[in-house]
């Protein structure tokens, strides 16, 4: 790993160019990361609760989307700006902000939130299939593997290509339900005074925590801090002002589409469902047969193809959000394909258990238990972002203003108040059902931790977030034994190894030869823009190489550094070729077999690039003698 502190999302970051446009082109550049969130807000997850919620309590919860969608943009505001202002996501930031076992703690958290929602999208994706092509769940649960395939592909495509690809969903799940809204007539009148607050209790609680944990999702707020820095941003006062605002527009436009969309959906099964006497639809299937029973064969034909797009499109995001929160908060980064399965695969194992084991029927509470789980995790995440922002020493003049962050905190607030009410009212209706030795041996002890994780999250001081300190070499000493090479390239990855491979570089060319330390930047912004990036992993390693070259200089060594950008294998070979070197020295992690499949090798793909031979130094190796 080159640093401590990686791109987020480095596939795609700085990729985007926003620079020299027009106003208007310079929107359209911008457009695109509140898209990708957008869909997240309009998944199948927020599908079961909106049914739920307009089946059994008319337009009455509507109220309760309003205040989501407005908590969204806030919280959505301030994650854009933490990502623009400050070049890392919101798990980066946690993992400089709290110790490694809090931040194994919150990674975990937010990775069962994260599964929690690719759980929806899975099952949201098999019912559709199934309404639409009668393919069975089963089948439909494992078909959604290929989804893995189809995000690296269009990856590989570019930032863009992939954002198209979810405003093409998106626009396919607006057109469906605005088309329904036709053919439904809801009574406008009642839809309005659904907008008025009303008291929330019982299972209207636990519908209305399970619209609000659709709504305003935890992992977005990680995916959205990553997706803006896919723009190249100019990092002056005035670039950084023009980028916060470009985006505000991006996410109040997409959030609000999504607010429609779920407001149709909720006012939909509010007239077709409630105001028929069907009170408790809160499976997708019954939908899809009551639309049909009362408005013909258009509406659950649409609504079958608005699922499977929601769930195409929602899945993406959510595999993205776990590349973030593993690299964010554990700074472990494995192989693309290897990450986006094992996401999907913790996804599709609770759904194949509740289909195998409980049947069909208890996949929609499923669905809707994803989406209270989310809204439990979202504290865990809101705390730490509101903190962040709010930091005048780390900010400086983009510090959120005092009114923003009453908001933002009394957002916070009423979330958490809303999940302490549900909690407790589970623990009462459990402690009637469970054993008192799983009651107060397990589930309790459980919640206590998280109190206690959740408070410790509010009332730690953040103000002395850690900085990321340069990487220093071992011991290194002068060695008179040389094989007389002049021209000596050492690749450097800021790792535990490159004392060693320094130490036998300087062995094979004494004092005579010239050396000279090679470091790739390998960011997506580092691939498309070469040496014109500069983003935060840039400045690191960058420092960092000079801090080598100035302490092998002190032994009187002739060194100079070369920074090269993309992929390592290919540029290496590269640099070999460009500056004529006698011997390349790289050091190998030893991985053997699986380590080599889940991290990658570099080695043997530069051996086959080049020329240049190569001295390959591992832990064994043996110096000569002196």
């Amino acid at each position: 790993m080159p640093s401590d502190h990686k791109a987020s999302l480095s596939e795609v970051h700085s990729s985007i160019n926003t620079q020299n446009r027009s106003p208007w082109r310079k929107l359209l550049s911008y457009i695109g990361p509140a898209y990708l969130i957008s869909v997240g807000y309009m998944d199948p997850g927020n599908w079961a609760t909106d049914i739920a919620g307009g089946s059994g309590f008319g337009y009455s919860l509507i109220w309760v989307l309003l205040m989501s969608n407005l908590m969204a943009l806030l919280l959505q505001s301030l994650s854009a700006r933490l990502g623009i202002v400050k070049g890392m996501d919101l798990a980066q930031a946690s993992r400089l902000a709290y110790p490694p076992f809090v931040n194994f703690c919150l990674y975990g958290l937010a990775q069962i939130a994260i599964v929690a929602c690719d759980l929806a999208e899975v099952v949201g994706m098999a019912i559709g299939l199934q309404l639409l092509f009668d393919v069975p769940l089963l089948w439909g649960v494992f078909i959604t593997i290929a989804d893995t395939v189809l995000l690296l592909f269009l990856l590989h495509k570019g930032i863009r290509t992939l954002e198209a690809f979810i405003v093409s969903m998106v626009f396919i799940v607006g057109v469906s339900f605005l088309a329904e809204m036709f053919i439904a007539h809801p009574q406008l009148i009642e839809v309005g005074k659904g907008l008025i607050p009303s008291s929330l209790s019982g299972n209207a609680l636990y519908i209305a925590i399970g619209i609000i944990g659709a709504t305003v999702m935890p992992h977005n707020l990680y995916l959205h801090s990553s997706l803006v820095q896919t723009r190249k941003i100019t990092q002056t006062p005035q670039g950084i002002r023009e980028a916060l605002k470009y985006n505000f527009i991006d996410t109040a436009v997409a959030l609000n589409l999504a607010f429609f969309v779920n407001a149709a959906i909720l006012i939909l099964a509010a007239t077709a469902f409630f105001k028929n006497g069907y009170f408790q639809v809160a499976e997708i299937q019954d939908a899809h047969q009551l639309l049909s029973r009362i408005f013909g064969l258009a509406a659950p034909t649409l609504f079958a193809i608005a699922l499977i797009a929601s769930g195409q499109s929602s899945t993406i995001t959510g595999t993205l959000a776990g590349q973030i929160v593993m690299e964010g908060h554990l700074n472990l980064r494995i192989q693309p394909w290897l990450r986006r399965l094992i996401t999907r695969l913790l996804a599709i194992i609770p759904a194949v258990i509740t289909i195998v084991y409980f049947g069909e029927h208890d996949l929609n509470k499923l669905l809707v238990l994803s989406q209270v789980v989310l809204s439990l995790q979202l504290g865990f995440a809101i705390i730490p972002l509101i903190h962040f922002t709010s930091n005048r020493k780390q900010m400086k003049q983009f510090a959120i203003t005092t009114w923003i962050k009453i908001l933002a905190w009394a957002s916070a607030i009423i979330i958490i108040a809303l999940n302490v009410r549900l909690v407790f009212q589970e623990l009462s209706a459990w402690s009637k059902l469970l054993h008192p030795a799983l009651l107060y041996g397990f589930i309790i002890p459980l919640v206590a931790g998280m109190a206690l994780l959740l408070l410790y999250v509010l009332l730690k001081p953040l103000r002395s977030q850690r900085s990321q300190p340069l990487v220093k070499l071992g011991n290194l000493q002068s060695v008179a034994t040389f094989a007389g090479y002049q021209r000596i390239g050492i690749a450097v990855d800021f790792s535990a190894n490159d004392t060693l491979a320094i130490q036998h570089a300087l062995a094979q060319g004494g004092k005579q030869a010239n050396y000279y330390l090679i470091h790739i930047v390998e960011t997506a912004g580092a691939t498309y823009y070469g040496s014109q990036i500069f983003d935060l992993e840039t400045q690191t390693d960058t420092a960092n190489i000079a801090a080598y070259q100035a302490q092998i200089k002190t032994m009187e060594y002739a060194v100079e550094t070369i920074i090269g950008y993309g992929k390592a294998a290919i540029v290496l070979a590269e640099m070999a070729e460009k500056n004529k070197l006698d011997l390349l020295v790289m050091a190998a992690h030893g991985h053997r077999t699986i380590k080599d499949i889940i991290y990658g090798t570099t080695v043997d793909a530069v051996r086959h690039r080049t020329h240049t031979p190569i001295l390959v130094v591992t832990k064994q190796s043996i110096l000569p003698p002196q």
